[in-house]
């Protein structure tokens, strides 16, 4: 098994494996450019395909975006991310359609072991570099979800679809679908309603 088959079925394996090092380093490279560039530039979207994004061609990134490969997360269609989204798809990432995040919003797969001795860098003897024991678990984001400014969701979270994530929250635990949840950590305080489009269409009409 290579070591880009053990991280993405959450196994332990070698971040500083060259194949992942020059998949990383490819996707930094893009990524540093796609934030140079004017947001009405059609490389952009050459960016987004060489980045490897599934679904890149129906969604929308503000940008500055920072992915850690790209090619291992995939969108629905009519996606969007506001200005500074960070992925780090260690795991596959999947975000489904009409999924909308707001600023800051972080997605990260990567886990790391809680005793210092096994987080610690060491030397790979076989190889002579330092690295380190690293493993993650994979990210969901169901259809119709609203993911809040400086919203943090960890590896191995399953967000339900119709779901909004309130601002601010660091999403650690599987979240129902329909369900208004937040804080830190992030809990599900209600289910969303046919009265929450009530009080939307009585504030629209307050509008005209």
């Amino acid at each position: 098994m290579t070591e880009k088959e053990k991280m993405l079925k959450g196994l332990i394996y070698d971040s500083n494996n060259e194949e992942l090092v020059q998949l990383r380093r490819k996707a930094h490279k893009l990524c540093n450019e796609y934030n140079s560039l004017e947001e009405t530039n059609p490389r952009r979207r050459e960016i987004l395909k060489e980045l490897g994004i599934k679904g890149w061609e129906k969604i929308y990134l503000q940008g500055p975006i920072q992915f850690d490969y790209g090619c291992f997360t995939s969108f629905g269609e009519n996606s969007y991310a506001n200005f500074n989204f960070t992925v780090l798809d260690t795991c596959p990432i999947k975000i489904g359609n009409n999924v909308f995040m707001g600023v800051n919003v972080t997605l990260v797969t990567p886990l790391h072991p809680m005793h210092y001795l096994d987080r610690n860098l060491y030397i790979n003897k076989d190889k002579g570099y330092f690295t380190d024991d690293e493993y993650g678990a994979p990210i969901e984001i169901g259809d119709n979800c609203w993911i809040a400014s400086n919203v943090v969701v960890c590896g191995g979270v399953k967000i339900g679809s119709g779901s909004v994530i309130g601002a601010g929250s660091v999403v650690l635990k599987d979240i129902e679908p329909n369900s208004f949840a937040a804080g830190n950590p992030c809990k599900v305080i209600r289910k969303i309603t046919e009265k929450d489009r009530e009080n939307f269409k009585k504030l629209k009409e307050m509008s005209k």
